[in-house]
């Protein structure tokens, strides 16, 4: 037998005797990635926004209430999508883990979908204005400018971007009634829900502070 045949058989040897990687690694680096960002907490959060949004919509408002209510309970949701990105290991864990861009975006994109759909279902039978579209935009909108601030400022600081464009959204929706209305589409929960350019405003927004988490994710230094 020549010395590459053995070298063949060797090689062939070790590739069946080689351990196979445990099927249920997957599951525990993402439960364990889950519970490093606190998503359990963001989960309950959310659940807890859809729940008070459904009680307060049993409330009677007028038109004006009623518009501006379901943003204060979107922007709750984002701010608790957003703060998920903050790393407790820092660069050490940006440098080691393959893995993280892949779960930093499942994890943005199935925490959105989430407050989306629970803030959606909580207005089913009740008078939601705007409806699931503008829940959709205006919770996806917001929750890209927080991953945007988490990028640039921190994710413990990312609360500040959803809850800052809480009060530009409330100040625009304010102008609708009282004057000079504010119609640029930049300012989303002041459009109707069927607006092509909010949409694609909030859409653009979502869209890159989805690339900037899963690339960069937040900047936090060890330890914070």
């Amino acid at each position: 037998m020549t010395a590459d045949r053995v070298r063949e058989v060797t090689a062939a040897q070790h590739r069946k005797t080689r351990p196979a990687r445990p099927p249920r690694a997957g599951v525990r680096l993402a439960r364990l990635y889950a519970a490093s960002r606190r998503i359990p907490a963001a989960v309950a959060a959310i659940a807890a926004c859809a729940i008070g949004l459904r009680i307060a919509l049993a409330g009677h408002w007028d038109s004006y209430g009623a518009l501006q209510l379901p943003l204060v309970f979107e922007a709750g949701a984002a701010a608790a999508i957003t703060v998920t990105t903050a790393s407790p290991h820092g660069d050490p864990e940006r440098v080691a883990g393959r893995w993280l861009p892949f779960l930093r975006l499942a994890a943005a994109l199935a925490l959105t979908a989430a407050a989306a759909s629970a803030l959606a279902a909580a207005g089913t039978g009740a008078h939601l204005a705007g409806g699931t579209l503008d829940a959709l935009r205006n919770v996806a909108g917001m929750t890209g400018i927080g991953l945007l601030c988490a990028a640039a400022l921190g994710g413990g600081l990312a609360w500040a971007g959803p809850t800052g464009y809480l009060v530009l959204g409330a100040y625009g929706l304010y102008t609708q009634w009282h004057g000079p209305a504010l119609t640029t589409p930049w300012i989303w929960p002041a459009r109707p829900p069927h607006d092509l350019g909010a949409a694609i405003c909030a859409g653009l927004v979502f869209t890159l502070g989805i690339a900037a988490i899963t690339v960069r994710g937040a900047r936090d230094p060890a330890g914070e």
